[in-house]
């Protein structure tokens, strides 16, 4: 079976490993876990209801918070102040009466507050006004008097306690008051009169439900599914199926207990059925807007789209598998031309083969081989002399880095400090200019690591150090997965000894610091999709900095007075471009009297 697979066309193998690696896998993750894709499922059905029913919640927010605003600004007004206290006299009232300028500016208070919101209609029921406001031709019968709300079910409750407060379903009002003025209400009690058996004022501001009950509607995702609004007294307010409502209503403390649920929704059982439910407070109420979503449609709507996925999975699969074959039959029919004539190179020239009609990747492949055939000898030949180049411009390079006059004044260090008796400075001084040389010369690989390189660096600054009593500082900052990283030999020598003989010890102290950092860059590739990385190592220094028609100069090598160490530099940009390309090698930034960097960048290779 093996071998039969092995030496199959390529058409077979494409269609045989389609279906083993996909098909049969998914086939079987789809098995192994129905249960967990089921449940996942639901519960974002759970999530998605939900989710509706806060944006209900933050619209009834909406349209109910402006209701007790208004009443506020209503209790503020200076004019129903003075009138439904004892602050004036009676006779002051009867001129408020006649104050056409106080009905007009309140009645024009009404009409304002009254746009854009759920109220119907605004009223105060209190004794204390002048007879002539009841039925004004101003204000109409915003004023009523107080026996007018006696018998109500809202007047027993706010007579009966302390409350100062209180919103109202359709029940709380008579039928009178729902005929005439709305649905719901929410009742203020005004402020006290001075005498303690004087009757209470109140403010009440009838609003519609219909708006709450469209946006309760709206709230409800799945068929079964209910969502309502109850108060504080276990009364219904509104909802979107009165019938669902009465069957799935809960007490008021339950209620309250859901909305402080953790994940938003709890799940319940209430006449035998398993339910999900949820609950918001709404604007500062005693009322809850509550959800309730059965758990059979979401069920079914769960094992409905596991079934529709799996259906959909496997048409897809045989569409799949008929491109496919097409596919194969194609890529194999075009690879086999090419092939042909690739074996025919084997043995002499490449040639030619006709030119795709078809642009994809063999198109492609196609062309590159024409590309190939013709360039074929041109490339042998400038691969030659690019060899030649690179190892000649690698031999200077070299030669620029020992630096006669780097050792001449070490051996003359060396000598002073034999005579002054530093013997143990001598030894140190000797060992360090020892391993120097053998890590310039002692090799004659082209590349080596970066922690070799930064070692090379580090002999170089001590020595140094040792001739200009410590004045130059080296920190290197390189992470542990660039130091095995491969570059030419000798790349940051020549820029550390640049930057302490043409920058620190050009300045007046002749000390400074040299810091080397090092990081992976990464950027977008020439193919598509497909992101590069390179290695970056910056090389700073606070010395004199250099002018700006120098460091135009410095990596070209037209510099006048480029000599040493300069050279050095240049004939390692030089290095890297050959070695990686144009978009690589160094780049410098300097400004006089601010120190100068380096950037050194590579292509990061694993």
């Amino acid at each position: 079976m093996k071998k039969l697979f092995r030496d199959a066309s390529i058409q077979m193998k494409l269609i045989g490993s389609h279906f083993l690696l996909i098909a049969i896998p998914t086939v079987l993750i789809i098995l192994l876990f129905y249960s967990s894709l089921y449940d996942l499922i639901v519960n974002d059905s759970i999530r998605q209801a939900f989710a509706l029913s806060r944006q209900s919640a933050a619209a009834l927010d909406a349209e109910l918070g402006p209701i007790r605003s208004v009443a506020s600004a209503i209790r503020s007004n200076t004019f129903i102040r003075q009138l439904c206290t004892d602050s004036i006299s009676d006779e002051d009232k009867e001129e408020l009466v006649f104050n056409h300028a106080f009905l007009n500016d309140l009645n024009t208070q009404l009409t304002e507050d009254r746009q854009g919101t759920l109220i119907t209609s605004i009223h105060i029921y209190t004794d204390h006004v002048p007879e002539g406001l009841y039925d004004n031709w101003i204000l109409g019968d915003f004023f009523l008097p107080e026996a007018n709300s006696a018998g109500t079910y809202w007047h027993g409750i706010m007579s009966a306690t302390e409350k100062t407060e209180l919103y109202c379903p359709s029940f709380y009002l008579s039928h009178s008051e729902i005929d005439r003025f709305g649905h719901l209400a929410y009742i203020m009690r005004l402020y006290p009169s001075s005498a303690p058996s004087a009757s209470p004022s109140y403010l009440a501001v009838y609003f519609s439900s219909e708006d709450l009950e469209e946006i309760l509607r709206r709230d409800v995702a799945l068929s079964g599914g209910v969502a309502y609004i109850i108060n504080d007294r276990q009364s219904l307010v509104a909802s979107s199926d009165p019938g669902l409502a009465a069957a799935y209503l809960m007490d008021y403390d339950t209620i309250r207990e859901v909305a402080h649920t953790e994940n938003g929704f709890s799940t319940r059982r209430v006449l035998g059925e398993e339910i999900y439910t949820a609950a918001y407070p709404l604007a500062d109420m005693d009322w809850y807007m509550t959800s309730v979503l059965p758990s059979k449609p979401i069920l079914e709507r769960g094992r409905r789209l596991v079934w529709n996925f799996a259906m959909i999975y496997l048409l897809t699969l045989g569409v799949g598998f008929l491109i496919s074959w097409h596919l194969a039959r194609s890529i194999t029919r075009r690879l086999s031309a090419i092939n042909i004539k690739m074996k025919e190179a084997r043995s002499k020239p490449p040639v030619r083969v006709p030119d795709p009609l078809i642009h994809d990747e063999i198109g492609e492949l196609t062309d590159s081989y024409n590309h190939m055939a013709e360039r074929q000898n041109l490339l042998m030949k400038t691969q030659q002399e690019t060899a030649e180049e690179l190892r000649v411009t690698e031999i200077r390079a070299l030669q620029a880095q020992i630096n006669p006059h780097f050792l001449y004044n070490t051996m003359e260090m060396i000598n002073w400090l034999s005579q002054s008796g530093e013997q143990q400075e001598v030894t140190r001084a000797i060992q360090a200019l020892s391993s120097f040389y053998k890590l310039t010369l002692g090799k004659k690989d082209l590349f080596t690591d970066i922690g070799s390189e930064l070692r090379h660096v580090e002999l170089y600054v001590e020595l140094q150090n040792m001739r200009y009593e410590n004045k130059i500082t080296l920190v290197s900052d390189i992470p542990d997965e660039l130091m095995h990283l491969s570059l030419p030999r000798l790349t940051l020598q020549p820029i550390v000894e640049n930057a302490i003989l043409h920058g620190i010890l050009e300045k007046e102290s002749q000390s400074g610091n040299i810091v080397i950092a090092g990081w992976i860059d990464e950027k977008e590739g020439e193919e598509e999709g497909i992101r590069e990385r390179d290695a970056v190592l910056l090389v700073s220094d606070d010395g004199v900095g250099m002018d700006q028609e120098t460091l135009k100069l410095i990596l070209s090598g037209e510099n006048k007075a480029a000599k040493g160490t300069n050279i050095a530099v240049s004939n390692t940009h030089r290095r890297l471009q050959m070695l990686y390309g144009p978009s690589y090698g160094l780049a410098y930034r300097s400004r006089k009297g601010d120190g100068t960097e380096v950037e050194i960048r590579i292509p990061f290779r694993d």
